[in-house]
C-alpha cells in the first residue's frame, strides 16, 4: 500500500527568521519509513579518492576513544570551515580501510542532514517528528553511528519548533553502547546553546578542532587536487614541486591576518576554494589542463582577502611565477 508522505523542507539558513513551510511530497510505497534511507548518507559506503582527513589523525584518534567509551559520543567543536566534517569522513574512509581498533570494525556511519529532522511527516494521515521517527529506527540498529552536522540546532529551542530532549532518547541506545554519535559545532553555537543544556553535553566527549597549520594545508592541497582531477576530468599541469611551490603561495596568501575578519573561510577551506575556482576557471574554457593563468585568475578574483592585502599578494604571484607567465605567454592584461 502506497502512502502519501509530505516532506518539510527548511533552509537552514533561514530557520531562525521564518516559519513559512514548503512541502514536497515522495511516495513510500514501505509501511515503515526508514529515515536513515531517506535523508541520510552512509560515510562508510561513500567512495574516497584520497584520504579526506589529511594531517588529523590526532583528532580521529580522540573520536574513535569517545565513540569506544561507555555511553559517550563525540562532539567536534570549532571554528567554521577548519574540516570538522572531513574529521568523520576521515573515520568512515579508516573503517573502510580497517584502519581502526576492532571494536569499530564493521560499523556504519550515517551522516544526517539537520534541516530533515526540524520538522514532521505524515504518514497515513498522523503527524510524526522525524526525530522521533529515527530514535525508533535506531532502537533495531546495531552498530550505528550517526553523525549530525550542526548539532547546536537540536538543544535550540527556537529553532527545533519542539521540546524534545533528544539526548535523553538517545539514552537507550548509548547505554547499551548499540548507538553512538558524532555532533558537529561551531565554537560560537556550543558557548550559545550547547553549554546550556547539562542533559545533552553529559552525553558527548567534546574534541578541540583547531586551524591546520600552514605545512598541514600544504599536504592537504597535495592530497586533494587528485580528487577534483578525477571529478571534473582535467589535470593539474607541471612537477610535484613546482605545484607545492603554488600551493604555498596559496597558503601564505591566505593567512590569517589577509583574511577578510569573520568572513572568510579558514584554513583549508580557503586555500581549497581558491584551487577549487581554478580548475573551474579550467573546464570554462574546455581546457584539459589547469595552468599558471587559471590559478592566477582565481588568485586575481580570490574574495575573501582584504583588497589591499589581494594587491600585495598579485604581485607576488606576478614575481615569483615570472617565468612560468613568460614561458607560456600568458597575457596579464587579459584579467
Amino acid at each position: 500500500m502506497e502512502k502519501e508522505i509530505e516532506v518539510l523542507n527548511l533552509d537552514s539558513s533561514s530557520i531562525e527568521k521564518t516559519e513559512e513551510k514548503s512541502i514536497e511530497t515522495l511516495n513510500i510505497s514501505n509501511d515503515n519509513i526508514s529515515i536513515l534511507d531517506n535523508y541520510g548518507e552512509n560515510l562508510t559506503e561513500k567512495k574516497y579518492l584520497t584520504d579526506p582527513a589529511i594531517g588529523r589523525e590526532k583528532e580521529i584518534d580522540q573520536t574513535i576513544l569517545a565513540l569506544i567509551s561507555p555511553e559517550k559520543g563525540a562532539l567536534l567543536v570549532g571554528k567554521p570551515g577548519i574540516g570538522k566534517t572531513a574529521i568523520v569522513e576521515g573515520l568512515g574512509y579508516r573503517i573502510q580501510k580497517e584502519m581502526v581498533p576492532k571494536a569499530l570494525k564493521n560499523w556504519q556511519i550515517i551522516k544526517i542532514n539537520i534541516t530533515s529532522l526540524l520538522g514532521t511527516t505524515m504518514a497515513g494521515g498522523n503527524t510524526e517528528s522525524r526525530i522521533e521517527l529515527l530514535i525508533q529506527e535506531l532502537k533495531s540498529k546495531d552498530q550505528t553511528i550517526l553523525f549530525i552536522d550542526e548539532v547546536h540546532l537540536l538543544v535550540n529551542k527556537a529553532t527545533s519548533n519542539n521540546n524534545i530532549d533528544f539526548a535523553n532518547m538517545l539514552k537507550p541506545g548509548l547505554d547499551r553502547g548499540t548507538i553512538k554519535m558524532i555532533g558537529a559545532t561551531t565554537t560560537e553555537e556550543y558557548e550559545t546553546y550547547i553549554l546550556r543544556d547539562r542533559a545533552f553535553l553529559r552525553r558527548f566527549q567534546k574534541i578541540e578542532v583547531l586551524e591546520s597549520d600552514p605545512e598541514t594545508v600544504v599536504k592537504i592541497l597535495m592530497g586533494t587536487y587528485p580528487k577534483f582531477e578525477t571529478q571534473l576530468n582535467v589535470k593539474l599541469a607541471y612537477t610535484d614541486f613546482q605545484k607545492e611551490t603554488i600551493f604555498k603561495f596559496l597558503v601564505d596568501m591566505t593567512s590569517e591576518y589577509k583574511r577578510v575578519y569573520e568572513i572568510a573561510s579558514r584554513y583549508p577551506d580557503i586555500c581549497l576554494t581558491i584551487l577549487a575556482n581554478a580548475f573551474s576557471y579550467a573546464v570554462f574554457e574546455n581546457a584539459k589542463e589547469v595552468r599558471i593563468k587559471h590559478i592566477y585568475k582565481a588568485v586575481t578574483n580570490a574574495k575573501n582577502i582584504y583588497p589591499d592585502a589581494l594587491k600585495k599578494e598579485v604581485a607576488k604571484f606576478k614575481d615569483l611565477f615570472a617565468e612560468m607567465l613568460a614561458d607560456e605567454k600568458v597575457d596579464l592584461t587579459e584579467f
